[in-house]
């Protein structure tokens, strides 16, 4: 039996004033509940004014954290620009240091032989005018500073086409004049003099990978996320991260790739799936291992090398984990983890608690001074049994357990496109919105008397 005209308005009504409301409560109760301390213009009003009260708990030295972004603020002149930050936090839990000129920030690393310097690539989005022609360019660049004094020096960059998967991401230092470039625009890592300005050497993923492998060719072929260099039986290698072939690869410096090292395969995701950061474990530390951020996986995953092949040794995830980009391994054995799309830099102890925790806004890396580069000095988690974790799938919340429901693309890409507020419930209600209120206007349209008369002029009559 069809529905009155008025119990479908009810109906429609009902609908419409739910979903109103629960999207207006889920951004009330975001907005009284939120912890973040960054991602707010407010935080660079507070930092500026001298105002130096903790936000965070204690640690035991600055830890730096680089973020991306896909949140929008208005500039000086009402115009939305891309919010993304260089924050700092002191030991005693206050901002140390705050930035926001660039518009992305991706790699940080301490300069060796000081106790508050740090180099960090960014990416600024250029308009056609400055690129020098009809389309938006970017320029990646590394920059110095020292976070005591706020004394910057660029360091070097270079302009790319575009604005999405041409902006590098990491840059590793590995002489007092050189930089170990992830190119991630031309899909190769090359050597660059600072003082010269030449490429001094330079390996391209097409010398050793096909192109119908990975991502679309040329758009976003292998994504080459991240670049460290390491010592791999007394040779100096790279390893990088091709995030959309799923592997973590070492090139040798003289002789190329060494396929028996490759971790990961191309679409095998129970080990890895478009990763970020790995960090290579040398022997030393208990290695070789590598400690990845396995991203579209949302957990922390460390592979140990034993008898020629990887063995997954130690995995940690909880029910908030959300897109993890960056993991490092503290030399007290300690893990700090960047959880992008789950808004936070945390801690986690040898006993896998979570024991120290800061909410940022979409972080994308984050280091700890004084604890050397990355995972530099951490031991490998098999060395010292490190107990792995998963997510309890009854400690999380109705909405915990929708998105985990969701394939892990579909559950990172609605996360990283929403606001932050919206959870599973609000984008259920604002998909509500937008098919209940068409479908009401349509049906108040067929219901009424009139007829809109397409000819020109556009006028009402009667039907």
């Amino acid at each position: 039996m069809a529905l009155s005209r008025r119990t479908l308005r009810i109906f429609l009504a009902a609908v419409v004033g739910l979903s109103l409301l629960a999207l207006v409560g889920g951004y009330v109760h975001a907005e009284r509940t939120n912890d973040q301390v960054t991602g707010d213009p407010a935080v660079e009003q507070v930092f500026r004014s001298g105002d130096r009260s903790p936000v965070v708990d204690s640690r035991s030295n600055v830890t730096v954290v680089a973020t991306d972004s896909n949140a929008f603020v208005a500039d000086e002149n009402d115009a939305p620009r891309a919010q993304a930050e260089l924050v700092a936090f002191a030991p005693d839990g206050s901002i140390y240091y705050y930035d926001d000129r660039h518009t992305r920030y991706w790699d940080v690393d301490p300069v060796s032989g000081t106790d508050a310097t740090v180099e960090f690539v960014y990416a600024d989005h250029l308009d056609a005018d400055e690129c020098g022609g009809e389309s938006v360019c970017t320029r990646n660049g590394v920059e110095r500073v020292n976070l005591t004094t706020g004394e910057r020096t660029d360091v070097f960059s270079r302009i790319t086409p575009g604005k999405h998967s041409t902006r590098w991401h990491d840059v590793d230092r590995i002489g007092d004049a050189r930089l170990l470039v992830a190119d991630i625009d031309r899909d190769r890592i090359f050597v660059v003099n600072t003082t010269t300005g030449l490429t001094e050497w330079e390996w391209d993923a097409q010398s050793d990978y096909d192109v119908e492998s990975g991502g679309p060719y040329p758009e976003d072929w292998t994504h080459l996320n991240d670049v460290e260099h390491v010592e791999i039986d007394g040779r100096d290698a790279a390893m990088i991260s091709l995030r959309n072939h799923d592997q973590v690869a070492f090139i040798d410096f003289e002789r190329g790739l060494m396929e028996d090292w490759t971790l990961g395969t191309d679409g095998d995701y129970d080990t890895l799936y478009e990763q970020h950061n790995p960090d290579y474990i040398p022997p030393e530390d208990g290695g070789p291992a590598v400690l990845v951020a396995d991203s579209e996986n949302s957990r922390i995953v460390e592979y140990q090398r034993a008898n020629g092949s990887w063995e997954r040794s130690w995995t940690w995830s909880d029910e908030r984990m959300q897109w993890a980009r960056d993991a490092d391994r503290l030399p007290n054995g300690n893990t700090l983890v960047t959880d992008s799309n789950g808004d936070r830099v945390f801690e986690v102890d040898t006993g896998g608690e979570v024991v120290w925790s800061a909410t940022v806004g979409f972080p994308y890396e984050s280091e700890r001074l004084g604890t050397g580069d990355e995972s530099a000095g951490g031991p490998s988690a098999a060395s010292i049994d490190l107990p792995s974790r998963a997510p309890d799938p009854a400690a999380g919340s109705l909405t915990d357990r929708l998105v985990d429901a969701l394939p892990s693309k579909v559950a990172n890409g609605l996360s990283y496109l929403f606001p932050r507020w919206i959870g599973v419930v609000e984008g259920l209600s604002a998909g509500a919105l937008i098919v209940a209120v068409p479908a009401w206007a349509l049906a108040e349209y067929r219901w009424s008397a009139y007829a809109i008369d397409l000819r020109t002029p556009l006028r009402l009559k009667r039907k």
